[in-house]
């Protein structure tokens, strides 16, 4: 072979081997995404890899050049499960566009191991662009992308799972529309359910019989399994990541067991034979063992549960079909609703195995369950009801019925219809002070007493009775006292119809709901007041602009502003009266700002010291500024408060719209630009809203909507520090630590963050957060952990949390929704924080105290160190500053540890030491008699899962 031979065959080999290195990252093409398109259904085109690390590589589709790039993405969650597409928008529009992966679908999850859903996608990737926005939902993994004109992007997809049943690209404003219609179907269908549930719980009541409550329990047991695939019951609960698998699971196997309960009941099997109650015995045992396999493996316990709930629906209709043949009534009514479940079961079947895979077919189905249900409760109450009885009967059930009304309290509502003549029980006129017999007379002479509001629906709901002959009355109406106020009654009432096929009375019951009016009434004003001025909070000022917005629409020469007052330097006004005095200072000053404004504008608290206007009054710009101006003078006005004068100032902000503005939260945003711009150039002065404030990026408004975002949608993370015992190196308990990961600027350091949190008022909101995550974390490592004694975790306390009165309720709500051992939550507040105020402190702690909480005195030795206070607040535990224990200082420091140590031990307080960095320290804090001791030489703060390790291999190591 000669030397140019050679070398083209080794140029080929090496071409070979660059095509065959290169060709798992091949190039994936492009779907065109037009505007007028609502969805489109990616799930076919989707190119699914594999990867062996947490590093992919893939090629681009190629771009309107007609270049193919390769980029390299790595997996935020170390998965290895990838899904790659690529869109292209070939239209001359910007398209938004939202990606959309549910959880769960009942078609095509299986029969045996079926997918029961879960988060399907970690995260998105674009080739080009903006990283997609995960939108909130429970049900569903969705991104909002953008897609530029004639752009052409490659999404790579980092899957938590190897399966992805379903990616849709949506629309926003179809997919909404298609939410909204599923959301009230499903209302709906939950509502039916609900009810079903209840009137057979009834039954089962009034009746007694073992059927009822079979049926009540089916019944149930559907409502809690449409409750689960519908996703009501995350909404009310707070379930955890994954366990809405182990509902479902749990949920099939239920219904199943109560399918057989029912049919065993119905059919009164154990009177047949012993043999058929043995078999529904072991059968339900078989099928309660499901529930406990269900929170191990849900996947297998819903496969078992299904086949199970096929198999007693088939041989269910053969044992009905053979005792019906054989003359027993009772399987001769089951038949058309047990053929319709049959029917049901063998569509579900094709549903889940993929033969029909359209998305109305599981909310149908599920339907159709309830549907089929409802026939079951009308067998049951057609039996129950089928034949006569005696007269004696019909009189007992009279006299049963006079006595439940009597013990129930309500009061008797009668109208004789043809003499037009209202009887009430007497206790009705005593309620409202009336005299005896005034509320005897035509019904028209109740719209006197009734409240103006009222009376028209009064008399249209009598009318209405009289007109159909038929439905029942269930109305709330005011009724006037002697004295002058309204007192709430539930009118309940149905038409008795005579021989002649008329209406001849309406008869029914009062029930005085005034209490719980008031409470509705309360609960609701105060979920959108502010509790202390008592002025609309931030949600509903936004409602009031956006009914402001609605009202634009239709006079477009309104145009309304908005101002933003946020008062300056409040916080050192707060720090030296106090909380206390701060709170009455913001009452007056809500009191000044009430009384200058006309009934069209809206005032508001949107913030601790920040309030928001919408001015509607005045339209004209310089009377705006001059009313801006009397808002900031009115500010300026001396506040007198035991011989003493505070001065504030306000910095203000309006932005001011116009036609072309869109009145959303956008403009609140730019008011509170105008109104930060004031307050950098020294505040006390009012600015108008320009485009050119927005240019700041790291601008402070940003950052507290990020906060206020990330508290709200729960996106901080909490970590964990060791707080070691020193005598055996075993975990005693961790320090909760806050940490924030900004989507733009990274790991922000806790500083920064809760000075933000402190001036924006949501320095109250973060503490109740981490207090709550550490209570509900402390939980879950005592449950796994059942150590003696048990595992503590301590929590800071800022100044605002325990200058405010309702810090003894939220610790209570926390204790109350998490299980943990008496005594194991500790609070840490440092020397500074207490003797803010002293006397207040020694309360609030002493309360805490009793609430089964301990008291940590953080930072001990750097600031006052009064031992006369240290004596008198109830202190368990003192926290060494980290500064007495570094092996840098000086030779003195074994003599000042010694001496805080003793000093704790005489006044029954442990020690904690921080800042124990080296071996030598833990060892030289031992044996100066520290109990305790946490510093990275025993670990650094970790994540929630990374505890779970670290005190699994303890216990695993102290079992060994």
């Amino acid at each position: 072979m000669t030397l140019h031979a050679v070398r083209w065959l080794a140029w080929l080999t090496l071409a070979f081997m660059i095509f065959v290195a290169a060709s798992p990252a091949r190039a994936v093409d492009a779907v065109s995404v037009r505007s007028d398109a609502p969805a489109i259904d990616l799930t076919a085109i989707l190119d699914h890899q594999h990867s062996d690390s947490d590093r992919i590589q893939v090629s681009t589709a190629p771009g309107t050049d007609g270049i193919v790039r390769r980029v390299e993405v790595r997996a935020r969650e170390g998965g290895q499960n990838w899904v790659v597409f690529a869109l292209a928008n070939n239209t001359d529009d910007q398209l938004d566009r939202l990606i959309v992966a549910p959880h769960y679908r009942l078609v095509s999850s299986g029969l045996l191991w079926p997918d029961l859903g879960q988060s399907r996608i970690a995260t998105i990737t674009p080739s080009t662009g903006d990283r997609p926005e995960r939108q909130e939902s429970a049900t569903a993994d969705v991104f909002r992308i953008t897609l530029d004109p004639g752009a052409v992007i490659t999404f790579v997809m980092e899957l938590r799972t190897d399966k992805l049943p379903q990616l849709y690209l949506w629309e926003p404003d179809a997919y909404k529309d298609k939410i909204n219609s599923f959301t009230l179907y499903q209302g709906i269908v939950i509502g039916i359910s609900g009810l079903l549930a209840l009137v057979l719980t009834i039954l089962f009541v009034v009746k007694g019989s073992i059927m009822f409550p079979a049926a009540a329990a089916l019944a149930w047991a559907v409502l809690v399994y449409i409750g689960v695939d519908f996703g009501f019951w995350g909404k009310v609960l707070d379930m955890p990541a994954g366990a809405e698998r182990v509902w479902r699971a749990s949920g099939e196997a239920i219904l199943a067991a109560t399918l057989l309960v029912f049919l065993f009941a119905y059919l009164n099997l154990n009177r047949w034979h012993v043999r058929y109650a043995h078999i529904t015995l072991g059968w339900l045992a078989f099928l309660g063992s499901l529930v406990a396999l269900a929170l191990f493996d849900p996947a297998v316990a819903s496969g078992i549960a299904r086949m199970s709930l096929a198999l007693i629906a088939v041989f269910g209709f053969g044992l009905i079909v053979y005792l019906a043949v054989h003359g027993f009534d009772r399987a001769v009514l089951l038949i058309p609703t047990w053929f319709l479940l049959v029917v049901w079961v063998a569509a579900a079947g094709m549903a889940i195995e993929g033969e029909v895979i359209n998305d109305i077919v599981g909310p149908a189905l599920l339907g159709g369950l309830v549907l089929i249900v409802m026939l079951i409760g009308f067998t049951v109450m057609q039996h129950a009801f089928a034949g006569g009885g005696g007269a004696s009967g019909v009189v007992s059930d009279i006299e049963r019925r006079a006595l439940a009304l009597t013990g129930a309290g309500d009061l008797v509502w009668d109208w004789d219809v043809s003499a037009d003549k209202v009887f009430t029980s007497p206790e009705t006129e005593s309620l409202l002070g009336l005299k005896r017999g005034t509320l005897e007379g035509p019904a028209a002479a109740w719209l006197e007493v009734l409240h103006p509001l009222d009376q028209d629906r009064f008399r249209a709901a009598l009318d209405s009775v009289l007109e159909q002959r038929r439905g029942r009355l269930v109305q709330d109406y005011r009724l006037r006292t002697s004295d002058g106020h309204f007192m709430w009654f539930a009118l309940k009432a149905r038409p008795v119809v005579g021989s002649d096929g008329e209406v001849s009375r309406v008869v029914g019951t009062l029930t005085d709901v005034t209490d719980t009016r008031k409470a509705e009434e309360r609960m609701l004003h105060d979920s959108v007041h502010d509790n202390l001025t008592g002025l609309p909070n931030r949600k509903l000022f936004i409602d009031r602009l956006n009914a402001v917005a609605t009202f634009a629409k239709t006079m477009p020469s309104l145009r309304p502003t908005l101002m933003v007052i946020d008062l300056d330097r409040f916080k050192q006004v707060n720090d030296s009266v106090g909380v206390a005095v701060g709170d009455s200072i913001l009452l007056t000053l809500a009191r000044r700002l009430t009384r200058i404004l006309k009934p069209q504008d809206t005032l508001a608290r949107i913030a601790g010291d920040q309030f928001g206007l919408i001015l509607m009054s005045e339209q004209d710009p310089p009377r705006i500024t001059a009313f801006a101006e009397t808002i900031r003078k009115t500010i300026r006005a001396p506040i007198t408060f035991n011989d003493r004068e505070i001065f504030l100032t306000a910095s203000i902000g309006l932005a001011l719209s116009d036609p072309q503005t869109q009145l959303t939260q956008e403009i609140i945003k730019d008011a509170e630009l105008a109104m930060y711009h004031s307050k950098r150039i020294g505040g006390d002065r009012i600015d108008v809203y320009k485009p050119a404030m927005r240019a700041r990026k790291n601008d402070r408004l940003s950052l507290e909507a990020d906060l206020r975002r990330a508290i709200e949608r729960r996106e901080l993370a909490i970590l964990y520090q060791p707080i070691v015992r020193l005598e055996d190196r075993s975990i005693a308990g961790f320090e909760a630590l806050a940490r924030w990961d900004h989507p733009k600027l990274g790991r922000m350091a806790p500083d920064e963050f809760i000075t933000i949190a402190e001036e924006a008022g949501l320095i109250v909101d973060l503490g109740t957060f981490v207090m709550d995550q550490t209570a509900r974390q402390l939980a879950v490592w005592q449950r796994a952990i059942r150590s003696q004694p048990p595992i503590f975790a301590s929590v800071n306390v800022s100044s605002r949390q325990l200058l405010r009165h309702d810090l003894i309720h939220d610790i209570r709500s926390v204790l109350s929704r998490s299980s943990i051992a008496r005594g194991t939550l500790k609070l840490e507040l440092t020397e500074s924080l207490v003797m803010e105020n002293p006397e207040h402190a020694a309360q609030m702690l002493q309360r805490i105290r009793e609430l089964g909480v301990k008291l940590s005195l953080d930072d001990f030795g750097t600031g006052y160190s009064s031992l006369s206070y240290l004596q008198r607040f109830p202190f368990d535990t003192i926290k060494i500053d980290q500064s007495f224990v570094r092996t840098t200082t000086h030779g003195t420091r074994p003599v000042i540890l010694k001496s805080i140590i003793a000093l704790a031990h005489d006044l029954s307080m442990d020690v904690v030491a921080e800042g124990a960095e080296t071996d030598s320290d833990a060892v030289e804090l031992y044996q100066l008699g520290c109990e305790y001791a946490q510093g990275f030489a025993f670990g650094e703060p970790m994540d929630a899962d990374a505890t779970m390790r670290l005190l699994a291999q303890e216990r695993l190591e102290a079992a060994s």
